[in-house]
């Protein structure tokens, strides 16, 4: 896989790409670009080396195993949800606007980028989560759960060669995905309903 540069246009899309899953799975993303860059897929600017430290990536690979088990755990995965509101929003903005910084000024309006995509993509998941939560059974949980890991996974390991194709990839397939499930509630409501009242 070769590099990308910072006179890349298409760092823009590594940039926001990595805002976006951070705000899915914040540490899994950290420890995908310290390995990245480490392994030279990714030309690192000066602003995000400290990510490439054998510490940082030890740690997020041992938080990222901990968020992959809490977030299979109906409610618990709310919570931590919640919880990391203010881990993943900061971080988004941290790695969109480290992305595209050529001597490791974090600029304003990057991070503005980059905190309203890790915003936009963590209130998708964190509220389709939510309504999955509502089903009586665990399966669908899983499933959505692992969706996201594999959908992080995928996008991290595009983004060295196919940087735009990432990026719509992991907006599309998530966006998508919560569409699917309000279409699942909106369905169940319709059914619940007249049940509920017919009961009274």
């Amino acid at each position: 896989m070769s590099g990308s540069t910072l006179g890349d246009p298409s760092v823009i899309a590594i940039a926001l790409a990595l805002a976006w899953l951070a705000g899915v799975r914040v540490y899994l993303t950290l420890f995908g670009v310290g390995l990245a860059g480490t392994c030279g897929w990714l030309a690192l600017p000066a602003a995000l080396q400290a990510t490439t430290s054998p510490w940082v990536i030890g740690a997020c690979a041992v938080l990222a195993l901990i968020e992959f088990v809490i977030d299979k755990v109906p409610g618990m995965d709310t919570g931590w949800d919640l919880l990391h509101t203010v881990m993943r929003v900061p971080v988004g903005a941290f790695l969109t606007a480290g992305m595209l910084s050529a001597d490791g000024t974090l600029g304003s309006n990057a991070l503005l980028a980059g905190g309203a995509f890790a915003l936009g993509s963590h209130a998708i998941k964190s509220g389709t989560r939510v309504l999955i939560n509502t089903s009586p059974e665990p399966l669908s949980n899983w499933t959505a759960s692992l969706g996201e890991d594999l959908l992080v996974v995928a996008t991290l390991g595009l983004l060295p060669v196919r940087p735009w194709l990432g990026l719509w990839v992991a907006i599309g397939a998530l966006t998508l995905g919560a569409l699917m499930v309000l279409w699942w509630f909106r369905a169940l409501l319709r059914i619940a309903l007249p049940r509920a009242g017919a009961i009274a």
